[in-house]
């Protein structure tokens, strides 16, 4: 008798998350922070864009891979951010606490993300803003800031916003997660749309032809971050 082993591997993501703000923020030292658990006092500015992966077992089941790009702070006012963008299921914008002129910037990065990048059911990625160097701010933000804040991330339709350290390690790991955590959301969602529009297809074929629904083969991989599913083996 043949006996059906199935075996079920993680599935495996891979998406693309942009990082972006104004210049001296501190982009690079949060994904320095993230990626490597490293930091560093010694400033170099971003020039275009770096690129770090992030492997995240996310879970038993699941494994993530985060192509962070760390855009620099003045590519805003140029031509490459559309060709930087695409692609791209999720961003983080930061600011500096210390700076007010950076969180002033904020609006016009969220915009020109939005403007030049939507998901493929035409909404706006997930982004998160994060509030850096929280550390040079005695006591950080002020309890009534902190609804400003969450007015403010409302209004811009950012996911949410986090106080973020690179030199203390603070929040940054958390905002990282929360914007997986709606990408993987996004992912599935999207999946599932694909597999019943599928679904439908074939179920109107069958009814022109007669033959039936028939059984159809699972949607392929790749669709929003490159999902590869259960794989399943069987021998004899």
């Amino acid at each position: 008798n043949c006996i059906l082993q199935a075996v079920v591997t993680k599935k495996e993501h891979l998406y693309k998350i942009l990082v972006i703000g104004d210049l001296g923020t501190g982009k690079t030292s949060i994904v320095k922070r993230y990626v490597h658990n490293f930091f560093s006092q010694n400033y170099k500015a971003t020039i275009g864009v770096d690129f770090a992966l992030k492997v995240l077992d996310w879970d038993e089941r699941t494994k993530v891979r985060l192509q962070l790009w760390d855009i620099a702070g003045q590519e805003r006012f140029g031509q490459m951010t559309r060709v930087y963008y695409k692609e791209a299921v999720g961003a983080f914008v930061v600011f500096d606490l210390t700076r007010n002129s950076s969180f002033e910037a904020v609006p016009k990065w969220k915009s020109d993300l939005d403007n030049k990048l939507v998901l493929a059911d035409g909404s706006n990625i997930p982004c998160v803003l994060l509030a850096n160097k929280c550390d040079c701010v005695k006591d950080g933000l002020i309890q009534s800031s902190r609804t400003q804040m969450d007015e403010f991330a409302r209004d811009k339709g950012f996911l949410a916003w986090f106080e973020t350290s690179a030199k203390d390690n603070i929040g940054i790991d958390d905002a990282a997660n929360c914007l997986v955590r709606k990408i993987l959301e996004n992912s599935e969602k999207m999946l599932n749309d694909r597999e019943d529009e599928l679904r439908g297809m074939r179920l109107d074929d069958g009814a022109g032809s007669g033959a039936g629904n028939g059984t159809g083969g699972q949607s392929g991989s790749g669709f929003l971050g490159g999902s590869s599913g259960d794989k399943k083996r069987s021998c004899c």
